[in-house]
């Protein structure tokens, strides 16, 4: 049975790239029926960010990748990793210095392993591996000891990690040996790379997962986006859910060469996965970026209207305004050459009708634009105009109706002001 692990340290904000292999994990050994384990490496107490242990459960369970039995806590493990470091020191392989233990690489030897996602052999002579640091002399383990030992007690089987951490390998590789365990099936995804060039990283903006998701994302379309950061399926299908990746996985489909970081094609999922959510799931998920005083009902009204425009739930503040409040300064130049006669109709229609849906309204204008003789697109222009301030807008008389018909009236009256 395949058992994958999400090994992450609590030193702050999750990044997107380690959400990816958290996904790469979890498919690889869903798609078998396997298990997907989580570790917190927490032996760096230096670098450790409070409350960030809590937050990686949170991400995790946002995103469905749910793990199968107790996280392994590394912190609460040290008298395990110390048996080990003196197992290598009695063995040979390791030395005691001023309190730590360092790993002794043997000379004049090849140390070499299989890369099952880059699908080659990767090796190194002994003597270009450095003697790697093993036991701190506080007792703490460093990366090098704790995974192996963690990685062998809780019975992985494959491990998907970082490729930055390819260079360390022959380190884990003599480890492994050395203490008499198997060793796991290892792989390194590419790295998503900036678009403005180099590995993606904090110092060059947004790779925070929690802040994509402060942005305005959908967790579904933020995994679907990602986990093509460097793998494609046979059919080259791009829209997947959790459960359909899972089925369709094939580590076949990793990529060799490093992905570039699109922000466009993430908006299009993220607008993709919006449009699929009903009114009243849209309503939920936008009030946490509402900061006008207004209702659910009100909300799910714009929403209805807006729905397709919405590219980050984000964006419904901006999206909304037109509804919630008027447009201060209009600009003259976006009205037509008859805006004056439309707009005196417009102001005829909306003191006298009685109606309340969109058909008979709209039927009330029509009658107006054939007695006038005007040109519809131009009588629509200058009534969006005058009601949201734009000349692109939703459909105007679904609008003008959310708005209410006196707010409606007000501001054509304004407009019919500005333009003397």
């Amino acid at each position: 049975m395949i058992r994958t692990r999400f090994a992450p340290s609590p030193t702050g904000s999750m990044h997107i790239g380690s959400l990816r292999t958290a996904a790469y994990a979890y498919a690889l050994a869903k798609h078998s029926g396997g298990q997907f384990l989580l570790r917190i490496e927490d032996t760096d107490q230096k670098r450790e960010v409070k409350g960030s242990t809590e937050k990686i459960y949170s991400v995790l369970q946002k995103f469905q990748l749910i793990w199968d039995e107790e996280p392994v806590i590394q912190s609460h493990r040290l008298e395990i990793y110390q048996t080990a470091a003196k197992r290598l020191i009695q063995s040979g392989h390791a030395v005691s210095e001023n309190g730590a233990v360092r790993l002794k690489i043997p000379p004049g030897e090849t140390i070499s392993f299989h890369d099952f996602i880059l699908d080659h052999d990767v090796s190194w002579k002994s003597q270009d591996v450095p003697p790697a640091i093993l036991l701190k002399s506080d007792g703490f383990p460093t990366y090098h000891l704790a995974m192996p030992v963690d990685d062998h007690d809780m019975g992985i089987t494959h491990i998907i990690r970082s490729v930055e951490w390819l260079p360390s390998t022959p380190i884990h590789v003599l480890v492994f040996k050395n203490l008499g365990f198997d060793l796991p099936a290892i792989g390194h995804p590419s790295a998503i790379l900036d678009p403005g060039g180099g590995k993606l990283s904090k110092r060059k903006g947004n790779v925070s997962v929690e802040q994509f998701l402060d942005d305005g994302y959908l967790p579904e379309a933020l995994l679907n986006f990602v986990v093509l950061q460097g793998w494609a399926p046979k059919d080259n299908r791009e829209l997947f859910t959790l459960a359909e990746f899972v089925k369709y996985f094939d580590p076949s489909g990793f990529q060799k060469s490093n992905p570039v970081m699109n922000f466009d094609k993430l908006n299009w999922f993220n607008g993709h996965y919006i449009r699929q959510k009903t009114d009243t799931e849209l309503t939920q998920l936008v009030k946490a970026f509402v900061k006008s005083d207004i209702s659910d009902t009100q909300i799910t009204q714009i929403v209805s209207l807006i729905k397709d425009r919405l590219v980050k739930l984000s964006d419904f503040e901006k999206l909304a305004s037109p509804f919630i409040s008027p447009s201060v300064d209009i600009d003259s130049q976006l009205f037509t050459s008859s805006a004056k006669r439309s707009l005196a109709s417009i102001a005829s229609v909306l003191e006298t009708t009685t109606s309340s849906k969109p058909d008979e309204l709209n039927a009330e204008f029509k009658k107006e634009i054939e007695r006038l003789n005007i040109k519809t697109g131009d009588y629509f222009m200058d009534m969006r105009v005058a009601i949201m301030g734009s000349k692109f807008t939703p459909p105007i008389t679904e609008s003008t109706l959310i708005i209410g018909i006196p707010e409606s009236l007000q501001r054509v009256k304004n407009a019919l002001g500005q333009l003397g």
